[in-house]
């Protein structure tokens, strides 16, 4: 026996159809009257099937009452055999079971409220609440008055999850009980939607019996399952037509390599449970395919599954209709106040006439909002196909403030406490420049830093000039240092890349020992990011790599040339049941002759919170005449795992970590120091806020690391 479902079919869209009629005969079949007034919840209709929709429902030890008078069905409850997960669904889904839940709920308020009253009738004090429930027959066959009207649930099945089913009984402000023909009504309309629901999950074979034990105390229906082999996907046919498929007839490379894409990207593949609900997400999942990669017109022109229900599989057959290409048009700002919109377009990806995708429009908008200008960027364009030869883009943004100052406190285990002000002027006297200068003043880190910046250049590059004044104390060793930089910058897609000429000088000091070196460097720095969320990431990965090299002129060591490498990778992945992890591995050397003095904001130390944690910040390294220095080679990594403390809040997680690493003047001479301990973390809106508790095997110490700042 085969049934095909396509285009308009129940697999694509389920059939609703209304039960009153089948409540009435079956009503008639079990020999009750039909209450006045009441009206049956509606229960979808199930695929056509060979045999009877409604098998026969049975009562056993009931007599149908003669009089005029409704009988009431007093308690009932629910019973479903049914395999697992689909015993979950009848039992969330089945209108009689969502019957039993607010009956069930509307029972026990009235009788915490008749509790109530005998509490406050106790005590000789009016109840509290104003008027209470109407009598109505106990356990769980009460129901609301709007459900005696016929307010019952639809049972739409899986696509109405997010529906409230007790909203109307925990409203109602009375009660008005269930009647055994409506409880029978219910029960005799079970099996058709019992199966109308399985046929979502794959089971197109299902059979479903219903019966009603009056004789049970309290009374019992019983729903029974028997689902049969589930339908599984036998062949799959996808093909694409339209301007795509021409294109790709023609040996369009482009065109041949989407269409491939379609085909093997499609998230239903042969041997997969036929589900209704996966059935939809890969339907949309291949037009969110077309539509991201040039045919925003795209869509289905038809779709059809062939059941064959003596081998319980489903064949599928789809074709797409593409639509035209686009290519990108006219670019159009809006809400610009004091910014010119020429600066803006040079960020733009792509040039008029390059085909669409989402994912240059969608990296043009990030870019603007990197930009640090607007307080909101959205980038669309017309998806109108007689205009897709040059379809126009529409940039709308809301500006930042001109000018802006951020007051800031904070406090961390590095360098102690700290308050900081940050100027920005986002258009510095009236040019296509932006600067921003910020004042830090701590216990043991003081820093000014002057930076500017350009807007985006026709090259799509940014100029820059920074200068920085630092003073830092550790362990009895002062720092002081100077640095400026001249270059450029410039980030396409995911990649940012720096390039610049810079001037360092630093000094440190310790009980009457200096050590003192300047150096002109050449440098180039990558960030490669592919993270989920740049501020909060979960998953993904950060790649940064620095190359530099130059000539160092030193006040108590030989000037000479030098090279340096610096390179880190985090990466970032979420694991089943919640958990997250993190791990980071960074390795950095400076390579020149040993005479060679190099300034010490050049080389390393490691140590602290974001180094190996159960470590004072910049405590592993070499020593020279009691002087803390900085050494030419470093090695650091880190494991990190974590998890919700409460599903009820999820920013707020326990983690676990182990960290290990070492600085010294040769990457043989290294002994890695190891740490690890527990932690909190606070995903904050503003960024991730840490607490740690760790150990340091080699200094055989617990140390409190934590980093908190605020911007006033």
């Amino acid at each position: 026996m085969t049934r095909r479902l396509g285009g308009r079919a129940p697999v694509d869209r389920w059939r609703r159809g209304a039960v009153y009629a089948a409540c009435m005969l079956a009503t008639a079949a079990a020999g009750a009257e039909p209450v006045a007034g009441a009206q049956p919840a509606a229960v979808p209709a199930a695929l056509p099937q060979e045999r009877p929709l409604e098998p026969p429902m049975t009562v056993e030890g009931d007599t149908p009452p003669t009089g005029r008078l409704p009988r009431l069905a007093g308690p009932w409850r629910l019973q479903i055999d049914a395999p697992g997960d689909l015993a979950d669904l009848l039992e969330q889904y089945l209108d009689l079971a969502r019957f039993e839940r607010e009956y069930g709920e509307a029972a026990a308020k009235e009788a915490a409220q008749d509790a109530a009253k005998e509490t406050a009738a106790a005590k000789g004090a009016p109840p509290a609440g104003g008027a209470g429930l109407a009598d109505a027959a106990s356990g769980a066959g009460v129901a609301s008055a709007s459900r005696a009207a016929g307010d019952a649930p639809t049972g739409n099945g899986p696509e109405r999850a997010d529906a409230s089913p007790s909203a109307a009984s925990s409203d109602s402000p009375e009660l008005a009980p269930i009647t055994l023909g409506e409880l029978r009504r219910l029960v005799a309309a079970a099996p058709a939607q019992a199966r109308e629901l399985l046929q979502t999950e794959g089971y197109f074979d299902a059979q479903v019996t219903a019966t009603l034990d009056a004789q049970a105390s309290p009374r019992l229906a019983r729903i029974v399952v028997e689902p049969g082999p589930r339908t599984r996907v036998g062949a799959v046919h996808v093909s694409a037509g339209g301007p795509l498929g021409e294109a790709a007839r023609q040996g369009d490379a482009r065109a041949a390599a989407l269409e491939q894409r379609l085909r093997t990207e499609w998230g239903l593949p042969t041997g997969r449970p036929f589900r209704q609900a996966d059935w939809s997400a890969a339907k949309n999942a291949g037009m969110t395919l077309l539509r991201a990669e040039g045919y925003p017109a795209a869509r289905w022109s038809a779709t059809a599954a062939t059941v064959d229900a003596e081998r319980h599989t489903a064949e599928l057959a789809l074709m797409a209709d593409s639509g035209p290409l686009f290519h990108f048009g006219a670019v159009t700002i809006e809400g610009l106040g004091y910014q010119r919109a020429q600066p803006l377009l040079h960020a733009a990806p792509f040039e008029r006439g390059t085909p669409y995708s989402d994912k240059l429009l969608y990296d043009y908008q990030e870019r603007l909002q990197k930009l640090n200008l607007f307080e909101s960027v959205s980038v669309v364009m017309d998806p109108d196909p007689a205009q897709a030869a040059a379809a126009p883009v529409t940039v709308r943004v809301k500006e930042l403030p001109r000018q802006q100052a951020v007051f800031g406190i904070g406090i961390s285990a590095n360098t102690g406490p700290r308050v900081s002000v940050e100027h920005t002027n986002r258009q510095l006297m009236g040019w296509d420049w932006q600067a921003r200068t910020k004042l830090e003043l701590g216990r043991d880190l003081n820093t000014l830093q002057s930076d500017l910046i350009s807007h985006p250049r026709a090259d799509g590059y940014r100029h820059l000039l920074a200068a920085s004044v630092n003073r830092l104390e550790v362990d009895g060793t002062t720092t002081t240092s100077e640095s400026l930089r001249v270059g450029r910058t410039r980030e396409v897609e995911r990649v940012e890349r720096t390039q610049y000429l810079e001037w360092q000088r630093a000094e440190s000091r310790s009980d009457g020992e200096r050590s003192a070196a300047s150096a002109l460097t050449a440098n180039v720095r990558y960030v490669w990011r592919d993270v989920d969320s740049v501020l909060l990431p979960t998953r993904g990965y950060i790649f940064s790599g620095e190359l530099g090299a130059g000539r160092s002129f030193a006040a108590d060591a030989s000037d000479g040339v030098f090279g340096r490498a610096l390179a880190r990778l985090t990466g970032y992945l979420a694991l089943p049941g919640n958990w997250f992890t993190q791990a980071r591995v960074e390795a950095g050397h400076v390579q020149a002759q040993p005479e060679v003095g190099v300034p010490d904001t050049l080389l390393f130390r490691a140590g602290g919170d974001d180094s190996v944690r159960g470590y004072r910040f910049r405590s592993i390294g070499p020593q020279r005449n009691g002087l803390d220095v900085g050494a030419r080679s470093l090695v650091t990594s880190s494991v990190e795992v974590a998890r919700p403390i409460s599903p009820r809040r999820p920013a707020l997680l326990w983690a676990v970590f182990a960290d290990a690493g070492d600085a010294a003047d040769a990457f043989g001479d290294m002994r890695m120091k190891v740490g690890y301990g527990v932690g909190l973390r606070w995903r904050s809106p503003v960024g991730p806020l840490r607490l740690d508790l760790a150990y340091g095997e080699a200094d055989k110490r617990v140390r409190l690391h934590f980093s908190v700042g605020v911007a006033l």
